[in-house]
């Protein structure tokens, strides 16, 4: 076989992905930014609420980026290092890469279809925030 047929999100669930995250966000009374890709990494939705931190929107972007090319959630870099010191120094110092919470990889039946990356809270609630946005749309988070 000479191509491969692969799932990706839609438009539509990646806007209603970020309109998700930011109805958790005024809920849990912060500001965020965050972004949808799909499962290359390519951005397909982004969304800033107001008085969000300015500097929020390049991390939101890059904590998605982190996790949908590595297919996990950027939490589990901590782990990683923590196991494997030796890669903490070359992996760091990577463009892009994100290790700590916030960004999610979204699946759908087992297949990685695009990730979220939130951004502007605590890490724990950056994590709330991507969480509900995925269920919240009909999808997994695993």
């Amino acid at each position: 076989m000479n191509t491969i047929v692969e799932k990706t999100i839609s438009r539509q669930a990646a806007m209603e992905a970020c309109l998700c995250a930011v109805e958790k966000a005024e809920e849990l009374k912060i500001a965020i930014n965050v972004s949808v890709t799909d499962n290359k990494g390519l951005e397909m939705a982004f969304l800033r609420m107001e008085n969000s931190f300015i500097h929020s929107i390049e991390i939101a972007k890059d904590k998605a980026y982190t996790s949908s090319s590595f297919g996990f959630p950027t939490a589990q870099w901590t782990t990683i290092f923590k196991s494997m010191p030796h890669l903490e120094q070359g992996f760091s110092n990577r463009e892009r890469l994100i290790p700590f919470g916030g960004g999610m990889p979204i699946f759908e039946k087992g297949i990685k279809i695009g990730a979220i990356g939130v951004s502007g809270g605590t890490e724990e609630e950056d994590i709330i925030c991507a969480k509900y946005a995925i269920t919240k749309i009909g999808l997994e988070n695993e």
